[in-house]
């Protein structure tokens, strides 16, 4: 049994695109290089078919697990998040103790975190300190270096479209 996947609107809109362009135009293009590959003859000793084809199982399994995730998919509501409560789809301000830095956090689901573009997910250990938490309110976060951080939510927004 898959795990809960929790995804805000646009990472549900980035999903089935994904999947639509996996399973339209990426099978498409699958398909014609196995097609390729078949015309060069004998295929028990043809690399460019057995890569074709493998590349072809791995796209299967690919779209096998989108699919298997927009199942289990749970769809954040924008309006059923608050600003008094840190939840998944908050955008939360911090100000971290120790250095005195200001950081800008939105909490999504793991599937579609990128702590590139500040997105944190409600699994991580700085996610899991800041859900349930409220404005003013200090977290203690033990990082997986071991270091403590102790961080101050200074703004909850929503940060769902």
């Amino acid at each position: 049994m898959p795990k809960d996947v929790i995804l805000t609107p646009d990472g549900l809109e980035k999903l089935k695109s994904e999947l639509e362009h996996l399973s339209t135009e990426k099978r498409r293009e699958v398909a014609a290089r196995i097609k390729e590959a078949r015309e060069f003859g004998d295929i028990s000793e043809n690399a460019e078919y057995d890569d074709a084809k493998n590349e072809q199982a791995m796209l299967e399994a690919k779209i096998a697990q989108l699919e298997e995730k927009l199942r289990a998919a749970t769809v954040i509501d924008a309006r059923a998040v608050g600003t008094d409560v840190v939840s998944v789809g908050s955008t939360v301000h911090v100000k971290d103790q120790s250095s005195g830095r200001s950081e800008t956090y939105t909490i999504v689901g793991s599937s579609e975190a990128s702590p590139a573009e500040r997105k944190l997910s409600n699994e991580s250990p700085v996610g899991k300190a800041l859900i349930g938490a409220k404005r003013n309110e200090i977290v203690a976060v033990t990082l997986p270096n071991g270091k403590q951080r102790e961080l101050k939510i200074t703004k909850i927004d929503i940060g769902l479209k």
